[in-house]
């Protein structure tokens, strides 16, 4: 079926849709990072041993593991801002869920809405910016859109953090759901083609069709690559620090602002993103780069109990993390057509919730068997095995 051309969007309706979708993810992403810091304590006041959990934080994960691809299908049928504005309203929902039932039966139950609802948003964001550009402008487009995420990655601990000391986890799903019905509203300024439809089909959108380009595209190959490491690396990070950190009776507050100088870090790395790219060499040499940044800094963290030491290995983190993942949807987003780029999207977003579903998980075993320590040093020893493969498959 042949995709038609779509409609030439103005400046001003580019430049509206860029600052709307970044408002309205950011607030979102508000909203994920304060479930970082609340539902590993919310889970611990229940009694959670490490591995439950574990299960309940890769819970979250669960559905988008099984939905990514076909809610790229969705995106392009329904449109971006009737995609995300829905996400927005199943994370109200979600959010409600565990305030008002209280226990493990509303956090698994909140747990999975939350998820869903979270790469619904994310999904319908990226294809909307993807279609915004291409090339440098494109590079400029995902860098700025990283950065209002990290700020919001930076806001939402540190609000979770003053929330967890004032009133302990009585209303921090209150909060955070008032923050989700927000960025659903601002989902109404998106225009343009924000608001187009693509008539595509299941051979098109599907898992075979998806799996084939797996199998055929470098670039998606590359992309999906640098998302599984990345993502497990912060997986484990922001699952398990706050955990670590409780352990050691630090108080919320300094739990929330480590959590959050990775992603400040990353926020202000990411707007010098293409100089850094033509100092390193080019886009795969600054990719790897940023994973060997990323593997040295989890793989110490577990090995020290001073924060002034976890501030600096959050650095590492931060550096690396904020250069992999806005890298990863550029080069996606050049290697395929405007048609396939919501299902090529979904299905990294599908290897994205599939290491987050697995690596909490994984990681909690370590923990019963070995401890902090064992944990954190294997999860960077994976991510650095790793790199030789990738660097063999994708040289420059």
């Amino acid at each position: 079926m042949n995709t038609p051309a779509p409609k030439e969007t103005t400046e001003a309706e580019a430049t509206q849709t860029f600052c709307a979708v970044c408002l309205s993810l950011t607030l979102c992403f508000v909203v994920y990072s304060m479930l970082i810091v609340v539902v590993p304590v919310y889970g611990l006041q229940l009694g959670a041993s490490p591995l439950v959990l574990g299960a309940v934080l890769s819970a979250q994960y669960l559905l988008p593991l099984a939905l990514a691809i076909p809610l790229g299908g969705v995106v392009s049928r329904f449109g971006g801002r009737a995609t995300l504005i829905t996400g927005a309203g199943l994370m109200v929902a979600g959010l409600l869920a565990m305030h008002l039932w209280p226990g493990f039966g509303g956090l698994v139950l909140g747990q999975l809405l939350v998820g869903l609802a979270h790469l619904q948003m994310v999904l319908a964001a990226q294809t909307i910016i993807a279609n915004l550009g291409a090339g440098p402008r494109l590079e400029k487009y995902f860098g700025w859109y990283s950065t209002w995420l990290s700020g919001g990655q930076v806001i939402g601990p540190l609000l979770a953090g003053l929330l967890l000391s004032a009133s302990g986890t009585a209303y921090a799903f209150l909060v955070m759901a008032a923050f989700a019905l927000v960025a659903g509203v601002v989902g109404f300024w998106l225009t343009g083609q924000a608001t187009e439809r693509i008539q595509v089909t299941r051979k098109q959108a599907g898992f075979r069709a998806q799996w084939a380009l797996m199998q055929s595209n470098r670039g998606v190959q590359l992309s999906v690559l640098v998302t599984v490491l990345g993502m497990f690396a912060l997986g484990v990070y922001g699952s398990y620090l706050p955990v670590y950190l409780e352990s050691l009776a630090i108080s919320p507050v300094i739990i929330g602002i480590l959590v959050s100088l990775r992603a400040g870090v990353s926020m202000v790395i990411r707007p010098f993103m293409a100089s850094i790219i033509e100092l390193a060499g080019g886009r795969v040499n600054t990719v790897f780069l940023s994973l060997v940044t990323v593997s040295a800094g989890i793989a110490l963290l577990g090995a020290t109990e001073q924060v002034v030491v976890m501030g600096l290995l959050a650095v590492l983190v931060g550096i690396g993390s904020g250069l992999t993942q806005p890298l990863s949807m550029v080069i996606l987003a050049e290697s395929v057509d405007r048609a396939k780029r919501s299902g090529a999207l979904g299905m990294r977003l599908m290897a994205n919730r599939a290491i987050h579903f697995l690596a909490p998980l994984m990681f909690g075993l370590l923990l019963e068997l070995g401890g902090f320590a064992l944990a954190f040093g294997a999860s960077g020893v994976a991510i650095a095995a790793a790199l030789p493969i990738g660097r063999k498959l994708f040289k420059p």
